[in-house]
């Protein structure tokens, strides 16, 4: 493994590249910043949005795909208070127990703003039958969650005639991955790796699952597609996660503090509707080395929080070590025994990367802090 010279992401993140000088691409994105007229920008989204405003009369003239978090909160506070539209918000349920902070959070972002959410509460029979498949086959335990997640939006924003759906952050090139490129438009989101496509005769063969209950992971066709303008808010404003966090609070967002300190995370405030769910992120760290607070780390390091060394620290303390209650969560939800679930994770690292000790633990060949 090699790693960015100004932060602590691995070559092993899938997508990412390394300029000559060893920087990575998410880091250069960052430094790019500095060039970019952010005010022009601004008026682009101010004509984006002076297109569709008002356009299905009285009712909704754009659609948010959201989960409730700091994120969500900043985007319909953007959209409906400052750009004056008038949104509706579609959220995916994953099934899994929620936290206290998640459950108050979805609740929240529609009373602090005064919106309507249409929430999907997928199958679960399905989720649990491919979550237990594609886990032990792929590493991808939400893989159906993640789809959904993806496809629902786009789904309803068809059927609402709102073309204007908007996501946050371009995740591909804010933070480094496949189809990395500056643009506005999230119409390849779909290929960030995150939720690809799967074949779905090898699903419905494996796991007992039916075409109709795969209905809605299926993306809009290409002519739908046309039809629809999502957009990365990213593009338009300076994407902060702690910016976004501060205001999120101001208006009632609830992170975890007092509720759950992770064992895996630098952070109390990202992705934290269920824990179960973070199975899913942390499985990077068998397959490629890093995780969590990787992720985290390095964000930070862009953001003038942390120096290297600070984030190389959070990244050892904290990156390899799977939250007990994740596991516990998961495995009660999925049916399995906690020695079952550990049996999988491990056929899971990647032993170009990993070795065992004498102690049973696979442990980095090449870590960050490894001089």
């Amino acid at each position: 493994m090699k790693y960015c010279k100004k932060c602590v992401m691995p070559d092993t993140r899938p997508g990412i590249t390394f300029d000559k000088n060893g920087v990575c691409s998410a880091c250069q994105s960052y430094e790019h910043r500095a060039e970019i007229d952010w005010d022009a920008r601004y008026k682009e989204l101010e004509q984006l949005c002076d297109r569709y405003r008002g356009m299905n009369g009285s009712g909704y003239d754009c659609a948010i795909a959201v989960s409730g978090g700091k994120d969500s909160h900043f985007q319909v506070h953007l959209m409906k208070e400052v750009m004056g539209m008038n949104p509706v918000l579609f959220s995916v349920e994953d099934n899994f127990p929620m936290t206290q902070a998640g459950i108050h959070n979805l609740k929240n972002i529609s009373e602090a703003f005064g919106c309507n959410i249409i929430s999907l509460k997928p199958d679960i029979e399905a989720q649990k039958k491919i979550g237990r498949y594609t886990f032990e086959k792929y590493g991808k335990p939400t893989w159906f969650i993640d789809r959904l997640i993806y496809t629902f939006p786009l789904l309803m924003a068809l059927k609402f005639n709102t073309p204007l759906l908007v996501y946050g952050e371009n995740v591909s090139y804010e933070y480094g991955g496949g189809g990395y490129r500056e643009t506005y438009s999230a119409k390849d989101q779909l290929r960030n790796g995150v939720a690809s496509d799967m074949d779905v005769e090898e699903l419905v063969r494996e796991t007992g699952v039916s075409m109709q209950q795969l209905q809605m992971t299926f993306a809009p066709t290409v002519e739908e597609m046309d039809k629809l303008d999502p957009m990365y808010v990213s593009y338009f404003l300076p994407w902060n996660s702690f910016a976004n966090y501060n205001f999120a609070k101001s208006r009632g967002f609830h992170d975890l503090t007092h509720e759950w300190n992770r064992t895996h995370h630098v952070e109390n405030m990202d992705q934290i509707d269920s824990r179960a769910y973070l199975v899913h992120s942390w499985l990077k760290y068998p397959k490629f080395g890093h995780a969590s607070a990787t992720d985290y780390s390095a964000r930070m390091v862009r953001y003038g929080m942390l120096t290297r060394d600070e984030a190389i620290a959070q990244v050892k303390a904290h990156d390899g070590k799977l939250d007990p209650l994740c596991v516990r969560d998961f495995c009660a939800f999925y049916g399995y025994t906690e020695t079952e679930f550990w049996t999988v994770v491990d056929k899971l690292y990647n032993k170009d990367l990993f070795d065992k000790n004498e102690r049973g633990e696979w442990v980095l060949k090449n870590p960050v802090w490894k001089k």
